[in-house]
């Protein structure tokens, strides 16, 4: 084997790890969705929502593909609230909060997670 090919072959082979890794695909993003005093049967939520995942798959954030929602509901139950809101800011890169209620649960929750108001 000459020279030339042995590095060629050293070479190839020292970037196969990066090339690997570029490979994989981004990480799926993590949106929670608050909604402290409403339920999940209530219709107005049921039509934000659906309106809400059909912009962002306009947008090519598709559920499951390259983003996952939480969605959290309170019920007016603010205990459960506080619940939902400590699991949303563990996982979660964002947090959507519907109702100023909801807002102040999640701003007494975590400072560093991003809360979205709607």
């Amino acid at each position: 084997m000459s020279r030339r090919k042995f590095i060629r072959l050293a070479a190839s082979a020292a970037a196969l790890p990066f090339a690997a890794c570029a490979q994989q695909g981004e990480r799926i993003r993590r949106i929670g969705w608050l909604t402290a005093s409403l339920a999940l049967n209530d219709p107005e939520i049921q039509a934000r929502n659906a309106k809400f995942v059909e912009r962002l798959r306009e947008l090519d954030w598709v559920e499951g593909n390259n983003v996952q929602i939480d969605f959290r509901f309170g019920a007016g139950d603010i205990d459960v609230a506080r619940k939902h809101a400590a699991e949303l800011v563990r996982v979660a890169d964002v947090v959507l909060a519907n109702g100023s209620q909801a807002v102040r649960v999640l701003q007494q929750t975590s400072r560093t997670v991003p809360i979205v108001f709607v």
